[in-house]
């Protein structure tokens, strides 16, 4: 039974993660933040599975701003694998907290990298690199080779984060592969995002609790794939025989102001009667157009997508369609299961 690490893990791509590695009979062991108040929602059906927690799934309190208790937890699991998808990775945030950022985001990379290289334990790591790295784009698609111009602190600090798992591959022979993953999405997705701060909307208008939904810059491109396929492909890099560095994305952009026609259209609403630009969301530096190329994924380890970008915004609209209905009964516990 290999043993897995996971940083982020109440993270939507972390929760994800986590039931593809159980799924695959692994021993899952994720990293959380003490906290004064619950924040395992995305996880909680994994935890309170009996079957699961305490046989094959574990949580430890860490912080990757303590490189002590990184260290003690790598000599005491010694996992065979490590995701580190832990960040502060919110990119508009990132610009009202760029120390704490550049802390968790760059440092904290090394720190756990550092952590692998002192320990000895012949781990594979994956970094969660990401598309906001190439910032503003100097080609496009977006490959493996396209140089980096990041716009934002969180950028930035992914490119440190980026160019030191390259470091440490070469410097100490590590098996540790970058995941410059573009941006995906699903009904896990947090709220403060764009694509969910659309699809939850949807659901309160419909209810008759929300007027109005204020957004940022509705020109910006990215290009949306399904999450739950991007954590497939970390799995994938992590089973090769020799570590390598891939683009994940779907090839193809879309505009927020394309997002929210598709969601309201399907929801039988007109965006543009509840929708209003506030200039409190945009950006200092803006990122116009992200669209990658994941033509070596799919040649090394055959990934593509699966999910388009209707299909997705569909599932997003239907899922907090019900998360809604279950907060309004009083039933939400588990309200990530399934979804």
């Amino acid at each position: 039974m290999k043993k897995a690490l996971i940083t982020g893990i109440t993270g939507q791509d972390g929760s994800y993660l986590a039931e593809l590695l159980l799924a695959k009979n692994y021993e899952v062991h994720g990293i959380i933040r003490r906290s004064s108040t619950f924040n395992t929602t995305r996880i909680d059906h994994l935890y309170s599975d009996p079957h699961l927690n305490g046989v094959r799934f574990f949580l430890h309190y860490g912080d990757l701003s303590d490189s002590t208790n990184l260290i003690k937890l790598l000599y005491r699991l010694h996992p065979d694998e490590i995701y580190h998808l832990g960040a502060q990775s919110h990119v508009r945030v990132s610009f009202d907290i760029p120390e704490y950022t550049a802390d968790i985001t760059a440092v904290g990379t090394v720190r756990i990298l550092e952590a692998v290289r002192e320990t000895g334990i012949p781990c594979k790591f994956y970094q969660a690199s990401s598309s906001e790295m190439f910032g503003k784009a100097q080609e496009i698609p977006q490959t493996e080779r396209t140089p980096f111009y990041p716009r934002s602190t969180y950028a930035a600090s992914k490119v440190f984060a980026y160019w030191m798992t390259v470091n440490y591959r070469e410097a100490y022979g590590l098996f540790a592969c970058n995941g410059i993953l573009f941006n995906h999405e699903s009904p896990r997705r947090g709220e403060t995002f764009v694509t969910r701060k659309i699809t939850r909307a949807i659901a309160r208008i419909e209810a008759g609790i929300e007027k109005q939904l204020f957004l940022g810059n509705l020109e910006a491109k990215r290009d949306w794939g399904y999450a739950p396929e991007y954590v497939e492909a970390m799995w994938q890099m992590l089973q090769l025989d020799e570590p390598d560095d891939f683009v994940i994305a779907t090839g193809q952009a879309h505009s927020v102001q394309e997002f929210l026609e598709e969601a309201f259209a399907y929801a039988g609403l007109d965006w543009k009667a509840y929708v209003s630009v506030d200039p409190r969301y945009l950006r200092p530096t803006e990122v116009d157009l992200l669209q990658g190329d994941s033509s070596k994924a799919l040649n090394k380890f055959g990934w593509r997508p699966k999910t388009d970008f209707n299909s997705l915004i569909h599932v997003m609209v239907d899922a907090d369609r019900k998360i809604l209905a279950l907060q309004l009964q009083g039933k939400a516990d588990g309200l990530f299961r399934g979804l």
